[in-house]
């Protein structure tokens, strides 16, 4: 797949779960706190959301923000995943999440983030109902942690880990490209 019918898959995926949910565009924009015309463009493909955006709409439609990975690709071998099979999001932000993971349905998700030089999970904390833990592969991440917190900054190999529900969110402030492995539970 490339990168514009991976965009178009994930809107097709908020789309149809919204419909599902039997939530209107109206009543999903309210709950996470976006206007109903940028989440009408996201979910034809015209945007894309950021990381908090997806957070706080698989938080707001009650499924992990894993759901949205669920598109599956051929593999050759079931338990292993090779990079040519990953399926693949591309935020809004200059964030681009790739699934390692072969399954969705085991204890635990991994994902390797690329972030641009600048590239940010978005304004508003992300909230997740996952426990996260993250390792810094290459560059720089600096991470926020709570309300008022002053932020952290990451270099390569640093790791870190955070409770269900923790309110975070990250950037890359460097003028290099950031590689993360990210487990979630």
């Amino acid at each position: 797949m490339n990168q514009q019918d991976e965009i178009e898959g994930l809107a097709i995926l908020i789309r149809d779960l919204r419909k599902h949910k039997n939530v209107t565009l109206g009543d999903l924009a309210g709950r996470i706190d976006r206007s109903v015309g940028f989440l009408s463009q996201v979910e034809r493909g015209l945007s894309r959301p950021t990381v908090a955006d997806l957070t706080a709409i698989s938080e707001a439609l009650g499924v992990p923000t894993t759901y949205f990975y669920s598109l599956s690709k051929p593999r050759d071998v079931a338990w292993v995943t090779r990079p040519d099979e990953r399926r693949t999001l591309y935020y809004a932000g200059g964030v681009t999440d790739v699934l390692a993971s072969p399954t969705m349905s085991g204890g635990f998700s991994m994902l390797e983030s690329h972030l641009a030089p600048g590239a940010t999970s978005g304004e508003g904390h992300l909230d997740d109902s996952s426990e996260q833990g993250g390792f810094v592969l290459e560059g720089e991440l600096t991470v926020w942690y709570g309300d008022d917190a002053e932020p952290v900054t990451l270099a390569a190999n640093d790791s870190f880990q955070l409770p269900p529900h923790a309110q975070f969110r990250y950037a890359n402030l460097s003028d290099k490209p950031t590689r993360v492995l990210w487990v979630f539970t």
